[in-house]
């Protein structure tokens, strides 16, 4: 009985693997036939949403209100301003979230949304610019819309029919067409992107400066270039940096001291207790400003071999010290 188990099983699998390649063919179809649909139409809704004076607010119910939600949510991640009406709330008082001069983008595959034809009369009323994606044309949806976008498919990749699909996807797809042809439009860059995600990886890395994870004043390391060695190996312990700068009688920049520059020195086998700072410092030290980028001090860094860069406007006053860890620790990775 055990044998004829294993044949059994392989069959369901190859069942399993098939099924979803054909949702997958299916629905990677729909989405390809949207391409050879973009047109006038579409150039005039991007226009719209770019220079829409007030917010973008998506609609939609069931998995078409799920996409919707998708879409306000990656135009709000790119700058404009956007939200989500649930269309059922939306007429009992929730509409109101809608203002005069605002675009609303109503998703609907059939086009007669009980819940969304309902708020229709509201936004005529208030002059708000309705754009429908719909996957038919003809619909009242697409008839009281300024602009309808053709979001249709041959089939869904439910194999009854039914189970909204290929349709939900050729929706996502269009919306985020839309968003990112906004931000084509616009020469968004990665600056851009990471204002409105602080929080995120990428945000970290190119909104934190130099500045916001610097050591300053008598958290400095710095010994003058005429002090005896040890004066400089005691303040890179008490300052716990690894690394001591070296400044003249006025108090600017000369050069920097590391545990590397100490190894060489004992591996000399030298007289220390005669030795000064200017002796064993580097002379040219790399340097960040205050304003420079985390991210760019972390890659200097990397590219010379080096876990400090001291922080200084002109390559002389000495403004503070960045060590590798206080990046790290920032998550500037």
């Amino acid at each position: 009985m055990q044998h004829l188990k294993i044949p059994r099983q392989q069959s369901q699998d190859a069942s399993v693997i098939a099924s979803a390649r054909r949702v997958l063919k299916i629905e990677s179809e729909s989405i390809a036939a949207l391409a050879e649909r973009l047109d006038e139409r579409f150039i005039r809704v991007v226009n719209l949403l770019d220079q829409c004076p007030g917010r973008v607010v998506v609609t939609g119910m069931g998995k078409s209100g799920l996409i919707g939600k998708k879409i306000a949510a990656t135009f709000s991640s790119i700058g404009i301003p956007a939200l989500y009406l649930h269309a059922a709330e939306g007429s009992h008082g929730d509409v109101g979230i809608v203002s005069r001069g605002d675009v609303v983008i109503a998703i609907s595959n059939s086009g007669e949304t009980e819940e969304i034809l309902k708020i229709l009369p509201y936004l005529t009323r208030i002059n708000a610019t309705l754009v429908s994606l719909t996957g038919n044309p003809g619909s009242t949806l697409a008839k009281r819309s300024a602009y309808v976008l053709d979001v249709s498919v041959r089939e869904e990749a439910c194999s009854i029919g039914l189970v909204p699909t290929a349709s939900i996807a050729a929706a996502l797809a269009m919306g985020d067409a839309l968003a990112l042809a906004i931000l084509d439009k616009r020469g968004f860059r990665e600056e851009d992107f990471a204002q409105y995600h602080p929080g995120g990886s990428l945000g970290r890395k190119l909104l934190t400066t130099v500045n916001d994870l610097m050591h300053v004043g008598e958290h400095v390391p710095q010994v003058s270039e005429d002090a005896p060695i040890y004066e400089a190996i005691t303040e890179m312990s008490c300052k716990r940096l690894g690394t001591a700068i070296v400044t003249d009688k006025r108090g600017l920049l000369r050069g920097i001291i590391t545990d590397g520059d100490l190894r060489r020195l004992f591996e000399a086998k030298k007289d220390i207790s005669a030795t000064q700072a200017a002796e064993i410092m580097t002379s040219t030290p790399r340097t960040v400003k205050q304003n420079d980028l985390a991210a760019m001090a972390l890659h200097i860094m990397e590219e010379c071999a080096i876990t400090c860069l001291v922080v200084s406007r002109d390559g002389k006053r000495i403004d503070g010290i960045i060590h590798l860890h206080d990046l790290l620790k920032a998550g500037i990775v």
